[in-house]
């Protein structure tokens, strides 16, 4: 089969500039390397013909003679599209892509292995919320271990030298096939170091296993799903390496008279019909565990709103606040009594000649007589 044009192996002009070559190679080779197409045959003799164009079109010698002579330039021991000019651009696997790529490595855990992160939880209430609170939080981590001091060694003064079979990266590689695949270290397990003489509380590691209870400060303000980060407070590294982090997730329990919106607070109010059509005072509780007074004026509506300034939660890490809004429910009254009942008959009557009374009522109705007084 005929070998593709290099340049429309790698999406370019012929005209291309080396920058240009190089973002499309980056994009191909990410796009079929093996290591994100396992077993994908197709995609790995794609591999081999983007590394093959761009091992000629990189090189300016071999760029050139390809301009003039095409394939032939590498046919019959010519110069040797991916022989002897220095092979494939990426050798290892998906790691040394991005090494080469963006000069960032991804070798060598080496003895400074850092501890990991620990996630834990807390739950707390809206009150707590609003004020801040101290909360304890008990977590499973792995400490350094108190026989070696953390070295993993038995003899606390040797510790630990160089695996000898990474040379202290914690990778190694091995050639397969074409390629060169880059691989854990099966001595050291990736640290790229070996304890001879292993500390028999910890078995070499540095750390053991502990549960510890930490108690942990919860702002005010803080909302729903915040997340807490304790520095130094994870697992222990390996032999002396710096300790993980602790994050808390904190969860707020929902509360049976507030509702909360950042940094405002919304409460239902239920009012009695009376109370909504004659007006008067009434005294809600607030989240600061306080009581204000609303004035209820004379015919509100049910879905009516009062504002209290300033008596919502803090703003996190600011000394501004929220403000609390009362919703009313004007509540309809049931179970009426005899006299309830005859009383609200009358007002019915008394309704019925009173036509500014209930204004919306009307208004409706109105508007539903005009709508069939209108149909053909």
């Amino acid at each position: 089969m005929a070998k593709q044009d290099y340049y429309a192996t790698l999406g370019v002009q012929r005209g291309a500039n080396a920058e240009d070559m190089k973002k499309a190679y980056r994009k191909l080779a990410m796009q079929y390397h093996p290591d994100r197409n396992p077993g994908d045959a197709a995609a790995e003799h794609k591999f081999k013909e983007v590394n093959e164009a761009y091992d000629v079109l990189k090189d300016d010698q071999k760029r050139s003679a390809y301009d003039r002579f095409g394939h032939a330039a590498f046919e019959n021991g010519g110069m040797g599209a991916g022989g002897g000019g220095g092979g494939f651009g990426f050798e290892g696997g998906l790691g040394d892509i991005f090494e080469q790529m963006f000069g960032q490595t991804r070798r060598g855990g080496g003895a400074n292995q850092t501890g990991a992160d620990i996630k834990a939880s807390v739950e707390i209430d809206l009150k707590d919320a609003f004020a801040g609170t101290k909360a304890s939080v008990k977590i499973a981590t792995r400490m350094t271990c108190d026989a070696c001091t953390g070295t993993g060694s038995a003899d606390k003064a040797a510790g630990a030298d160089n695996c000898g079979t990474c040379g202290g990266a914690g990778r190694v590689r091995a050639q397969q096939g074409f390629f060169l695949v880059e691989r854990t270290c099966p001595t050291c397990g990736g640290s790229g170091r070996v304890v001879r003489n292993p500390c028999r509380v910890c078995a070499g590691v540095g750390t053991v296993p502990r549960e510890k209870t930490l108690a942990v400060q919860i702002p005010a303000g803080v909302e729903d799903g915040t997340r807490i980060r304790l520095s130094g407070e994870g697992e222990a590294g390996l032999r002396g390496a710096p300790p993980g982090d602790l994050y808390v997730h904190v969860a707020v329990r929902p509360h049976e008279i507030f509702q909360r919106d950042g940094a405002n607070i919304f409460c239902r109010v239920p009012l009695r019909m009376t109370q909504a059509s004659l007006g008067g005072e009434i005294d809600v509780p607030t989240i600061d565990g306080s009581a204000s007074r609303v004035k209820i004026p004379a015919g509100t509506q049910s879905g009516d709103q009062f504002r209290l300034r300033n008596k919502g939660f803090s703003v996190l890490r600011s000394t501004q606040r929220g403000d609390m809004y009362i919703q009313v429910a004007v509540e309809t009254p049931q179970n009426l009594t005899k006299r309830q009942r005859e009383l609200l008959e009358e007002f019915e009557r008394e309704s019925g000649s009173h036509k500014t009374s209930s204004p919306e009522h009307e208004g409706f109705f109105a508007k539903v007589r005009d709508f069939f007084e209108g149909r053909p």
